[in-house]
């Protein structure tokens, strides 16, 4: 199997402008993010970018990267920009890592990338892992997701799901019940090129648009979503100056997970 990586990075971000060229360990972020990303089995790393000085810092460090237009509303959009731009065939598939992941575990980049291929009728494969906490399960901000019997997407919610009616019957302080399982998604996500080619042409979902989840754009349309569960969860990424000092710490330790 083979397969592409490309990883979006936008200078302007909300909580850390700049951050693509944040240093960890005397190299940009996004260098950082693309050095991980050449441990796994693909074929070809690209950064997708809307900005020259993220590029001029790739291509010093024998990165790959294209510049894309500023306008793009999701990463999404960018790396189908550059899709087109690269002429990836239709079937390809096209791995999107975030910019802002530098300890994103190669394994599991390389498992998704190759259950996308093993599902031909799936446009997409993702990943989730098991929630641990009732905390997580009642945030907003943590995602879930729903599986069927083929442990393709059903549904994405911010919503608490699947709500354990009998457990929570007596309301709060809730516990989640014993073998109880929610799952938390990740957003790493294997595309094929021609789902990447067709979507922003696809209609935005009254779903997506409640959610704000633009994953739910494909499914309101009838794409399938493969999701690899994971027995654990993933390293964070980097939104806040505290996370930036978290990957430093462990980027100086140097046990970065495979």
């Amino acid at each position: 199997m083979t397969y592409n990586i490309v990883i979006p990075a936008r200078m302007k971000s909300t909580r850390l402008p700049g951050k693509p060229l944040m240093d960890i360990a005397g190299k940009p972020m996004i260098v950082r993010v693309a050095e991980r990303a050449k441990l796994t089995g693909a074929s070809r790393i690209v950064v997708a970018t809307d900005h020259p000085q993220i590029v001029d810092a790739c291509e010093r460090e024998g990165v790959e990267a294209v510049l894309t237009q500023e306008s793009h509303p999701t990463g999404t959009d960018r790396i189908a920009e550059v899709c087109q731009k690269l002429h990836f065939e239709e079937d390809e598939i096209v791995v999107n890592i975030q910019g802002d992941e530098p300890l994103i575990p190669p394994s599991v980049v390389d498992r998704v990338a190759s259950l996308l291929a093993q599902k031909p009728g799936c446009a997409i494969a993702t990943a989730a892992h098991p929630i641990a906490t009732v905390e997580d399960f009642l945030n907003p901000n943590v995602v879930k997701v729903e599986l069927n019997a083929l442990g393709e997407a059903m549904t994405f919610t911010r919503a608490p799901t699947p709500w354990p009616r009998d457990a929570f019957r007596a309301g709060p302080p809730y516990e989640l019940p014993e073998r109880f399982r929610a799952l938390h998604h990740i957003g790493l996500y294997a595309y094929r090129a021609r789902f990447l080619r067709a979507f922003s042409e696809l209609p935005p979902a009254p779903i997506e648009q409640t959610e704000s989840l633009e994953q739910l754009r494909a499914l309101w349309n009838g794409e399938r979503i493969a999701v690899l569960v994971l027995e654990q969860e993933l390293p964070a990424g980097v939104d806040t100056e505290s996370d930036l000092e978290r990957v430093r710490e462990v980027y100086a330790r140097g046990n970065l997970p495979l």
